[in-house]
């Protein structure tokens, strides 16, 4: 199994990406620390790696402040007495044209997509990868990181922050052997049926058309990005980013 004994921690696992991320996860020997706004969530999602044999323990909240980002940290440590691995996956969207756009979706969602990353990623660091002088952070970016995505101001600044932040930190934790990577995946998750009608048709379409699959990627279909990631396989690999999204770059 690609990640025996390692402990993770995915944020925003209680659905979509991040519970397809924490499943693999378990079911490549690691022991995983389920985070979700909902407790229920969290709950049915442990239940479900034990339930397979798998390790899980759950830390239900919204992140964004440094008081979860150190509780998920103590979870983590508690639970299993390690941490290895960090999924900063956990994201929200918000939809809107630029002049009506309210400043408290413009908070909102740069809390959850760009400031709850940094302040998990520099409690793990500091008090665990660090000391380990090892440690894998896989980031969630976007096609909205590379291109931009109308009507979706903050998302696009959040998701090109944290690609920002990805490359800053690869560089910075080299000499720690502590390794920083994005994915940027698509897959049809909730997050898309906030948007518009007939945006979410349009992208629908396309996801199922447009990539190598020939129709509509589902969360399972991206999560060995994830372990490739995680694991020690890709441990020559920092800084990088892996669409894992069906199509060639330039589609992009």
């Amino acid at each position: 199994m690609r990640l025996q004994n390692k402990v993770a921690i995915v944020t925003g696992s209680g659905r979509g990406i991040g519970k397809a991320v924490a499943l693999r996860f378990s079911r490549e020997g690691a022991a995983v620390v389920v985070n979700d706004m909902r407790e229920d969530a969290v709950t049915a999602v442990v239940a479900e790696i034990q339930s397979e044999g798998g390790r899980a323990a759950g830390c239900a909240g919204a992140i964004g402040g440094k008081e979860m980002a150190n509780r998920l940290v103590d979870t983590a440590l508690s639970a299993f007495g390690d941490l290895d691995i960090l999924v900063n996956n956990a994201g929200t969207a918000n939809t809107g044209k630029l002049h009506e756009y309210s400043e408290e979706d413009f908070d909102a969602e740069i809390r959850v997509n760009l400031r709850a990353p940094f302040l998990i990623t520099q409690a793990a660091v500091a008090r665990v990868f660090m000391q380990k002088n090892y440690g894998k952070i896989v980031n969630v970016t976007s096609h909205a990181g590379f291109r931009g995505a109308p009507g979706m101001t903050s998302y696009t600044a959040s998701k090109m922050g944290l690609l920002g932040m990805t490359l800053g930190w690869a560089n910075e934790l080299l000499k720690h052997r502590i390794t920083v990577n994005c994915v940027a995946p698509s897959a049809w998750t909730d997050m898309m049926q906030k948007l518009p009608e007939k945006r979410r048709e349009t992208l629908r379409e396309s996801l199922s058309k447009g990539s190598v699959l020939q129709r509509l990627p589902l969360p399972e279909d991206v999560a060995d990005s994830f372990v490739f990631l995680a694991s020690d396989e890709s441990a020559f690999l920092t800084g990088q980013i892996l669409q894992a999204s069906g199509q060639p770059l330039h589609a992009l």
